[in-house]
């Protein structure tokens, strides 16, 4: 492909530029996907050469440590009660003491150790009958708990993670409070610690928990997800009542991207669920926002003297909870609903017609529904971002000669593109996930026959969030299936996301609108 220098892409038409930006894209993927292997090549680099410095800096504080030293690496926090800095030795060793409970003593039905053990396995003991000699019967008894183990093993993971970054730290405080006495300074006390945590050392307090709480709510969650889409986690193996799952490596990766499974094709459905998620995210996202532009400017411009009723009447559909507002609007536009009623009273049609029940027409029907939902969201941004545009450019411009569009495309679109590039990126990612408006207009309907003997009922309407609910809820929940669904679509979202962003004028000219 041709490069130009700026000023021969200056003297392009505006087609030109276009096309030559857009070839310009295609041809810097290679590039971009190679680079991301060498980034990728570098953090591993990088990461083996950190991990390497610290076990040298691990084996330098021993042999060269005191005594004080010595005896923290077996009982976290001695060094630091020893010297006088008794709240943090007391923290340390609280944390080990706490770490080594849950490790080996049992505490319910397992020690953490002991979940740790059989998550290789999944379980030994399954659900299984045994007979009562006393009662003449038999009955039922539960072994293992694979769901359980899976879950506890994971938590017994990051424990051990938690616990292994803790004692480095010990170590580490260690080697600067010996390094402090040598050069003739005072160490903190607690005192000094504890009015630390409230000062300079203040956001660390603030921190602590939502940190935790990512951890435990986000992070561990998210691996949870992911293990469990190499395992045979479904209804028919629940891991507990009435069989155990297992690990079955990527035999569900090889499921969901095969031709052919037992005559059912995982990969030609994915493929299709996708690119209509694709298609309805761009057009549920930029219908919306120049559509919830222009209502601002239509409300905002001067001489209109009901700006406050018309944004109240466009607020009532935020206010209206969509659950209601939305199976209301499916059963007008049903077979038998309000909308085919008056269209066959006015004999505009001599026959219903079949919104929800036609492919072409159920998807551009909860497109233009999503509009209606949306921009009340678009107008009220708009409407801030606008009022802060200063009005001495569109003077400037009004008195060069520039027409309302020439106004529009030069100072108010760059404008708002920049403020809300992050917001559209999001607004994008976030109808990719919309769950509510396909599920409760089509339930992603009508049901597409050629996808049929998926899991799941596929329709043409489904994303891939719809179809992932459907794979969980359906009478074979097959949980595994889900996590790759899932798997995916965090790839296709990041991909995206890391793209556009790079692409944003808010990253890339940020200095323009200083």
């Amino acid at each position: 492909m041709k490069k130009y220098s700026d000023l021969e892409f200056l003297a392009l038409s505006k087609g030109k530029k276009f096309l030559y930006k857009l070839a310009s894209f295609f041809a810097s993927i290679p590039r971009g996907v190679a680079n991301l292997f060498l980034a990728i090549g570098r953090f591993f680099k990088k990461l083996g050469i950190g991990i390497g410095k610290e076990f040298a800096e691990i084996v330098t504080t021993f042999t060269r440590g005191d005594w004080k030293t010595k005896l923290s690496y077996p009982v976290m926090g001695f060094g630091s009660i020893a010297r006088g800095q008794v709240l943090r030795g007391l923290l340390f060793l609280l944390f080990e003491a706490v770490f080594f409970v849950y490790m080996f003593v049992p505490i319910g039905s397992k020690t953490g150790a002991q979940w740790l053990s059989l998550l290789p396995t999944l379980g030994k003991v399954g659900p299984h009958m045994e007979y009562n000699a006393v009662l003449d019967t038999h009955y039922p008894v539960y072994g293992d708990n694979s769901f359980k183990i899976l879950l506890y093993g994971v938590l017994t993971l990051f424990f051990i993670v938690a616990f292994i970054y803790t004692w480095r730290l010990n170590v580490k405080q260690n080697k600067i409070s010996e390094d402090i006495l040598r050069s003739g300074k005072k160490l903190k006390s607690s005192g000094d610690d504890l009015r630390s945590l409230v000062d300079e050392q203040f956001y660390k307090t603030l921190l602590a928990l939502p940190l935790l709480g990512i951890v435990v709510f986000t992070v561990m969650p998210i691996v949870f997800m992911i293990l469990v889409a190499f395992t045979n986690y479904d209804g028919a193996h629940n891991g507990y009542s009435n069989s155990l799952f297992t690990w079955v490596g990527m035999e569900n990766f090889k499921t969901m991207f095969s031709w052919d499974v037992g005559g059912v094709n995982y990969a030609a459905t994915f493929g299709e669920v996708l690119s209509w998620t694709l298609i309805w995210a761009f057009f549920a996202t930029f219908t919306n926002y120049f559509l919830g532009i222009f209502v601002a400017m239509m409300i905002n411009k001067k001489g209109n003297h009901l700006k406050k009723m018309w944004r109240t009447i466009l607020i009532l559909t935020i206010a209206i909870p969509q659950f209601i507002s939305l199976l209301y609007v499916s059963r007008m536009f049903s077979i038998n609903g309000l909308v085919n009623g008056a269209l066959q009273s006015l004999h505009l049609t001599t026959a219903p017609i079949d919104f929800w029940g036609t492919p072409k027409l159920a998807r551009i029907m909860v497109i233009i529904i999503n509009i209606w939902i949306g921009i009340p969201y678009l107008m009220l941004i708009a409407t801030g971002i606008l009022m802060n545009i200063p009005a001495d450019l569109y003077e400037s411009s009004r008195i060069d000669g520039a027409n309302p569009w020439q106004q529009f495309t030069k100072i108010t679109l760059p404008y708002m593109l920049f403020i809300t590039g992050p917001y559209l990126l999001t607004s994008f990612t976030g109808n990719m996930n919309n769950f509510n408006v396909i599920y409760l207009l089509t339930g992603g309907g009508p049901t597409n026959p050629a996808a049929s003997g998926t899991a799941g009922t596929v329709g043409y309407t489904d994303l891939l969030i719809t179809w992932l609910f459907k794979i969980t809820t359906g009478s074979e929940t097959k949980y595994y299936l889900a996590s790759v669904v899932g798997i995916l679509v965090f790839v296709v979202v990041a991909i995206i996301s890391l793209i556009v962003y790079s692409l944003l004028p808010s990253v890339k000219n940020e200095e323009d609108f200083q």
